[in-house]
């Protein structure tokens, strides 16, 4: 068997706003883009890594949700609390540098972490956690 991983995804609630971040901001082109129902839908990814992509999607989309689900998905996403992905780079203080210039928000300036990796933080627009560690 020869898995990988092709795909994660992360709720936004403004796809212009998470748009522009990623694509602008992070550096990832645009793999796709589909609106359906009012709803939208952003694939992007890292330009050195064509078979890895972020799908971007409006959260809380599941039909098998009931309303609290989704008010605690809400409440979560505004807590920075909901999700969350770790990227890596060569140069974390030139990258830190370049998103702390930017409108991103910094959670976390670059640290060396007790469990053995050097990283910092951001949260992206709709409050998910961007980790990013550097790479050894």
């Amino acid at each position: 068997m020869n898995l990988t991983i092709h795909q994660t995804f992360l709720p936004h609630t403004d796809p212009n706003a998470s748009l522009a971040f990623y694509r602008d901001t992070l550096g990832f082109e645009v793999r796709g883009s589909v609106e359906y129902a009012g709803m939208h839908w952003i694939t992007v990814g890292p330009p050195a890594q064509p078979n890895l992509s972020i799908v971007l999607h409006p959260p809380a989309i599941d039909p098998g949700l009931t309303e609290a689900e989704r008010r605690t998905i809400a409440e979560m996403m505004a807590k920075g609390t909901y999700a969350s992905i770790n990227l890596a780079t060569d140069d974390l203080d030139a990258t830190f540098e370049r998103l702390q210039a930017s409108d991103a928000e910094v959670v976390q300036e670059p640290t060396e972490q007790a469990y053995g990796v050097r990283d910092c933080a951001f949260r992206d627009p709709a409050g998910n956690m961007i980790r990013i560690q550097e790479r050894h």
